[in-house]
């Protein structure tokens, strides 16, 4: 008999239950900046991607709601037919000028950016290389584009040119997160810039959690390692972490966008995100570029953080950005110390398998500029109470 797929989707959640690695979804009916109510709590949140306390500016809640009195919700159509508004432009305009490209163009989320441009760029017979703690979306796209896909050990540039010269002749995508989403760390990004360079392969960064955080102005984990889009010829970055709103954007040479615009299917075939949300964003745009006190209040937060930690001896993870992994090992070590720091006022959540290997379980603590020294201090106090932190 054919296997009914349903009954198959319903197994494997049960196994996941039986294995503790169920995902549960909880309702946030309330957010008040870091703070949050959740199943009837009021949660100091330290996971939120909010890094620069930029979701609830009321500059961006004006330039919505100005925007929608005037364009109503709704783009109505996908870009290419008539979803394309002023909005839109202006902050692909904006967004091209902030990271020093030719050219941006919007996509709905970070996950259809990366789909359409790797579906655009990518034949079979090619060769796509990536770290292996690359977002899923990174993977997802090169097996959507159905090329020969290889994985390098963790920023290991020597491990990403032995793959890269398994096919010296054939046409090659690097491509890499900036900054690691479940590690915090940044990639090597000049080095692995230098490596495409000489073995002519296009390089591709996903600056999902760097964009608004690093660099002078927040230009992102590129424009901090002195890279240009000579050296990096594919950027793409995210609009609901730093920038607090949705939405996604690639970035590149004229010819890169033009060729998106006509191949990328999930640009073509998909609704325009709302304008309104577009003006939101723009704004937010510009607080991130002229406010560089968030980044200073960010980074004085990160510094105290990983300082407290070392005096307490936490297990936390290297890592400079505002995501500080503190690792756990064992996945229920980590699901209940989520769960005792609930108890206590703070939301922190576990991060279990399969979204991080086996054993190396964790929680993800972020940082954000809306945070206080304060709060910070009563987070350390109450991970070091943690039965489950000790040495991995």
């Amino acid at each position: 008999m054919r296997t009914d797929l349903l009954t198959r989707l319903a197994a494997l959640a049960q196994q996941r239950e039986q294995a503790g690695l169920r995902r549960r979804l909880h309702t946030v009916t309330r957010a008040d900046g870091m703070w949050v109510e959740r199943d009837g709590r009021r949660l100091l949140s330290f996971c939120s991607n909010d890094y620069l306390g930029l979701a609830q500016h009321p500059s961006l809640i004006d330039a919505l709601k100005r925007a929608a009195d005037e364009n109503g919700v709704g783009s109505g159509s996908a870009h290419l037919i008539s979803g394309h508004r002023s909005a839109h432009a202006a902050l692909e305009e904006a967004l091209a000028a902030w990271t020093g490209r030719e050219r941006a163009l919007l996509f709905s989320t970070g996950y259809m950016a990366n789909l359409g441009v790797m579906q655009a760029l990518l034949q079979r017979d090619d060769l796509c290389a990536q770290d292996k703690l690359n977002h899923a979306c990174l993977l997802d796209g090169a097996q959507l584009a159905g090329c020969e896909l290889k994985r390098y050990p963790h920023a290991d540039v020597e491990g990403a040119a032995r793959q890269l010269r398994t096919r010296p002749d054939a046409a090659a995508l690097l491509a890499t997160d900036g900054v690691f989403s479940m590690d915090g760390d940044i990639a090597p990004l000049g080095e692995l810039a230098a490596l495409c360079h000489r073995e002519n392969a296009t390089f591709m960064v996903d600056d999902a959690h760097g964009l608004g955080v690093l660099g002078a102005h927040g230009e992102g984990s590129v424009s901090a390692a002195g890279l240009s889009q000579h050296d990096v010829p594919v950027l793409m970055a995210t609009l609901g972490k730093a920038l607090g709103c949705s939405g996604a954007f690639v970035a590149g040479s004229a010819s890169l966008i033009d060729g998106l615009v006509q191949a990328a299917r999930t640009y073509i075939y998909t609704t325009a995100m709302p304008p309104a949300l577009a003006a939101a964003t723009l704004a937010a745009v510009r607080l991130a570029q002229s406010e560089t006190w968030r980044r200073d209040q960010l980074q004085a937060l990160i510094a105290r953080f990983r300082a407290g930690a070392a005096q307490l001896g936490l297990p936390l993870m290297p890592s400079s950005t505002a995501i500080q992994p503190l690792l756990l090992g064992d996945a229920q070590a980590a699901l209940a110390a989520s769960e005792t720091l609930q108890q206590q006022g703070f939301l922190v959540t576990a991060i279990r398998p399969p979204t991080v290997p086996p054993g190396k379980a964790r929680l993800r603590i972020t940082l954000s500029a809306a945070h206080q020294e304060g709060q910070v201090d009563r987070l350390l106090e109450a991970l070091s109470r943690l039965p489950a932190v000790g040495p991995v």
